[in-house]
């Protein structure tokens, strides 16, 4: 079983974005979105972006996955 994990777009470059997961970075191929931009955030699975949402949503997700 696999979940997606929400981050924040910091950074673009071409297809793959710079992401922060509530302090940690990593990059993400974002080539299955249409128009992200430096803000959203998006739910990464596998190393792909793989859907847009809302920051609230974003927030709720990081308190669920919190220790």
């Amino acid at each position: 079983m696999c979940f997606a994990v929400p981050g924040k777009v910091i950074a673009i470059n071409d297809k793959t974005a710079t992401l922060d997961f509530d302090g940690q970075q990593a990059s993400a191929d974002i080539s299955l979105l249409d128009h992200v931009k430096k803000g959203d955030y998006v739910l990464v699975q596998a190393g792909m972006a793989v859907e847009k949402v809302p920051p609230e949503k974003a927030k709720a997700l990081y308190h669920l996955l919190s220790p």
